[in-house]
């Protein structure tokens, strides 16, 4: 299971980028900025807040989702999801907009995880992005510039709940219960390992970003994360749009990368 977030909880967070004073088709390309979307009279919210709109963006999905989708499909190694759920709404900046600005979604991967991810642009508490990675040997998270790993390996065992048998019925239960599935951490599963690794101060993941790509373009080798796999997490991210306008779960083939 991978759970991601991605809160803002202010006004620049949910794009309310400040218009200049002297925003005007004289120092805007307006019918440049428009293309094929729809010809309405300038308007420097469209332009310096297009992120807002249907007409020139793909909202939260498009914007944050994507990141997350990135980094999970990197680490895992996953091509992209093969079902996707997506809810939300515009709860709370309600000054024009019409894409969400609260937005949750749920996919599933054939590698045999779900990853559910959200973004709050109302209130999110502290402003943070991150990723929980959780399996059968503990967690991973991801935020920030520090990755946290716990160790703590799950009981194999469904559990008991007998409080309200027989103590007869419930020895019997018990003994039959721990035979089936013996005691490996009689105190409770241990923390096998805790580590924390903090990048260096000054670190930026942006300059590792272009320096990947630019001796990329002097060496002609690869970049880290190509053209293809952009393009699976940008098609999954999208999932979460077409999902919510749709209101029902989509299908995605990942290797065809195409719509089910």
């Amino acid at each position: 299971m991978v759970t991601a977030r991605w809160d803002r909880n202010s006004s620049m967070g949910a794009w309310n980028y400040t218009v200049p004073l002297d925003a005007s088709t004289e120092s805007c390309d307006w019918p440049r900025f428009l293309g094929t979307a729809p010809k309405i009279p300038f308007n420097g919210e469209h332009f310096f807040q297009w992120r807002k709109w249907k007409a020139y963006g793909s909202g939260v999905a498009g914007d944050l989702f994507v990141h997350l989708f990135s980094g999970t499909h990197f680490i895992t190694g996953a091509h992209g999801p093969t079902r996707a759920m997506a809810t939300g709404g515009l709860r709370f900046w309600k000054d024009g907009r019409d894409v969400p600005d609260v937005m949750l979604g749920l996919f599933d991967y054939p590698e045999g995880f779900n990853l559910s991810l959200r973004v709050n642009f109302v209130d999110g508490g502290e402003e943070n992005e991150g990723l929980i990675f959780t399996g059968s040997e503990g967690t991973m998270e991801i935020a920030g510039n520090s990755v946290i790993v716990s160790r703590t390996p799950l009981e194999k065992g469904p559990g008991l709940f007998v409080g309200s048998f027989t103590e007869a019925m419930q020895k019997k239960i018990t003994e039959e219960y721990y035979e089936k599935y013996p005691r490996e951490h009689p105190m409770g599963a241990p923390q096998l390992g805790y580590e924390k690794y903090i990048a260096a101060a000054g670190y930026s993941d942006s300059y590792d970003h272009f320096r990947n790509f630019f001796s990329s373009v002097r060496s002609r080798q690869p970049v880290v994360e190509d053209g293809v796999f952009g393009f699976r997490a940008a098609g999954a991210a999208l999932l979460s749009n077409h999902s919510y306008e749709k209101g029902t779960v989509v299908h995605w083939d990942p290797e065809a990368m195409k719509l089910g």
